[in-house]
Formats: C-alpha cells, structure tokens, sequence
C-alpha cells in the first residue's frame, strides 16, 4: 500500500529549482532514506508531502489524498531539520500539549522511556543541550502513533551514543508498524536505518534501491 507520493513533481524558489521531475512512492511498512548533501533538495521534498509547500508542477499525495487536507495529516508525524521548543514549558508538559492533539496517543511515561527521557520529563525545555532537545524532537513525531513518519536529519546535535540509542529507538517503532522517511547526509546513518535509498543531488533522485544496492555503487 502506497502511504505517500510524488508525481512529476517539481518546485521552485524564484529561479532556483529545488525539487527537479521528482517521482516517488512510499510504501506503507518500510524505511526509506534520502541521501545527500545539504542543497539536495530533501527538506523540500519532505514539506512538499507535509503540505508546507505546494508543487510548482506535478502532484503529491499523503495518505489517499492532498497533503494540504489537514484531514489527509492526521496520521503523519514529523520532526523538521530545527528544533523549536517552548524553553518554560517542561518536557512533560510539551509531549502533554502534542499528545492532546490525538485520540489515542502515547502516554508520556511510555514515550519518555522508549526514547530515554524519563529523567528530562521535570526540567524545562530551555535548561536542555542541544542534543537533548532534539531527541525530545524526535519523540514528539511519535506521540500521535502515526502510519507514516518524516524525519529530517534527526540526529543533528547528538553523539555518538546518543545517535545510536535514537537509531535503536526509530527502528522499534518501525517494527511496532510505523512507516519513516529519514533524511541525512550521512551514509552510515541510512545504512543503519533504512532498506531502501534514495539518493538526491541538486533536486534529482540519482538513485533509488536497496541499501546494499546503492552501497555497492558509491563504495
């Protein structure tokens, strides 16, 4: 079952053309990675099918219908490439606010646990590193219980065992059933995330296969 698409799909920025022709499906059950360097055009691609954007041409599709339906953005999670949280607000209270927004939501001692927050649930956002900040990001994207889930670069700020704690804790919830698109300049992060690249330079896909597929190409 096809989760989200691209058709044709194109979007410029005055004259500069961000996303290039680009066809694309995600299928429900899978971990695609988008894979390139800063520019790619993968942050667009992803806030094309979160509805952020509009097309300059072609057609997106999130969940059976356009991205621009809040209808259709009721199963989709997401974690941009900033992170923004409330500094006065504590962690609990923040995952709180997100998971009322959902019927039938993680609790946030489960979430907090899974993603290694329990200890941050009573401080404030604004006494958080940067790094901590960003896993509560990440979390957040989960909280709603979403099908599909986007990802943009999510372990910006962390080390290394901090990236591959969040590593272990995204590949769980896809085995619980969730569909994630992770986008990263790093090839050992989709190497260790996803079954299926897709390689994007200047607003193009290069490449779109399995991930021992495409490591055999650039290796």
């Amino acid at each position: 079952m096809t989760l989200a698409a691209l058709d044709r799909v194109s979007r410029r920025y005055g004259e500069q053309l961000a996303v290039d022709d680009v066809s694309l499906e995600i299928g429900a059950g899978s971990i695609v990675g988008l894979l390139g360097p800063n520019g790619a055009g993968k942050t667009t691609l992803l806030s094309l099918l979160q509805g952020l954007r509009r097309p300059s041409s072609g057609t997106v599709t999130l969940l059976g219908g356009n991205p621009l339906d809040a209808r259709n953005r009721r199963a989709l999670g997401s974690t941009p490439q900033e992170t923004a949280l409330p500094e006065a607000l504590r962690v609990s209270e923040v995952v709180d606010y997100v998971g009322g927004h959902f019927g039938d939501r993680v609790p946030t001692a489960r979430l907090a646990e899974e993603f290694g927050l329990t200890e941050f649930l009573r401080r404030q956002c604004g006494s958080l590193s940067g790094g901590q900040k960003r896993r509560v990001a990440v979390a957040l994207a989960f909280v709603g219980r979403p099908r599909l889930v986007l990802l943009d670069e999510p372990t910006t700020g962390l080390d290394v065992d901090a990236r591959r704690a969040l590593w272990a804790a995204i590949r769980r919830q896809h085995a619980a059933g969730t569909t994630i698109v992770v986008t990263s300049h790093y090839l050992e992060e989709i190497e260790a995330l996803a079954q299926r690249v897709v390689v994007m330079g200047e607003g193009r896909v290069l490449a779109d296969d399995a991930v021992h597929a495409v490591l055999a190409q650039v290796g």
